[in-house]
């Protein structure tokens, strides 16, 4: 996820331009070019920051705005601390006004990242732009889809479980069919691994009644077989995950019978596990264990 959408900026910077004056309502100066710029924003001082991507919006002579673009997946206040570091190097390299983008298929870390980082008195605050399935269009115009595949394929991840995603999908499909080959196949990766089996067997129908060309093997192994494989795919991870529960509940029983104090973050994150095999290494430690460290768990996780 992180990787495929700094990849669509690095692809395409104009989609930096697009997300802030579209969706997101950010005053833009006129410009008549996007280039991709060095993301590396250290300064003289030793500590060296990296934003995910830079976007330089040009004039005809000089860059009238820059865009820091950061991919947030989840909650890290170390984040916020680094950037007004990048902002400010890139405000000091450049001499143009700095937007910081941050993406975020989570709504609650969108919201989070929205909130203005306070640098100091008096009143010197930097407030993120930050893109969050809510600030996402719902794309389902082919027209559009074919002038912005970026916008589509993130409307897709955004509202493709939405209760008629049928439009959305097929708007979907057009951008796929204008982007590179090697695009074509990580989006539909990514949609793929991203949608509820309700919403996949949906895409599944318009693709298969469409005769929509597939572009990836992903997309192939998982839709091209129909649906009686779709069901027994469904019912094999239902019981993989089933299992998991059940070992899951045994070394917190385990643990529980050796009186072992295990923290709520703990539980949460044990409880979460899906890795049979790691599953199975705590119980066999939980047997011994004193303490929840005996297990290589510590509060933080």
């Amino acid at each position: 996820m992180h990787e495929i959408l700094i990849e669509m900026f690095r692809d395409r910077p104009a989609l930096a331009a697009e997300i802030l004056g579209g969706p997101l309502h950010v005053a833009l100066p006129e410009f008549d070019e996007a280039r991709l710029s060095s993301a590396d924003l250290t300064d003289v001082a030793p500590t060296e920051y990296r934003a995910d991507a830079v976007v330089t919006l040009h004039g005809s002579a000089s860059p009238v705005m820059a865009v820091v673009v950061e991919v947030q997946l989840r909650l890290d206040p170390r984040k916020r601390r680094s950037w007004p570091a990048y902002v400010g190097t890139l405000h000091a390299r450049l001499g143009c006004p700095v937007a910081l983008l941050v993406m975020c298929p989570d709504q609650a870390v969108a919201d989070w990242c929205a909130t203005p980082v306070a640098i100091g008195p008096p009143g010197s605050v930097l407030t993120p732009v930050a893109l969050g399935p809510r600030q996402v269009p719902v794309v389902t115009d082919p027209g559009a889809a074919r002038r912005m595949p970026e916008l589509a394929v993130l409307s897709a991840l955004a509202h493709g479980a939405g209760p008629e995603p049928t439009a959305v999908f097929k708007a979907l499909c057009t951008a796929l069919d204008v982007v590179g080959q090697d695009h074509a196949d990580m989006y539909t990766d990514l949609v793929l691994s991203r949608l509820p089996a309700a919403a996949r067997e949906c895409l599944e129908e318009l693709m298969t009644t469409a005769g929509y060309r597939f572009q990836s093997d992903f997309a192939r192994r998982n839709f091209a077989a129909g649906k009686a494989e779709g069901k027994a795919e469904g019912k094999a991870e239902g019981e993989a995950k089933g299992k998991a529960e059940g070992e899951a509940r045994a070394v917190l029983a385990v643990l529980d019978a050796r009186g072992v104090q295990v923290p709520e973050t703990v539980r949460a994150h044990i409880t979460s596990c899906t890795n049979l095999d790691q599953l199975g290494t705590w119980i066999h430690l939980a047997a011994t264990a004193d303490k929840i460290e005996d297990l290589g768990i510590n509060d933080a996780e």
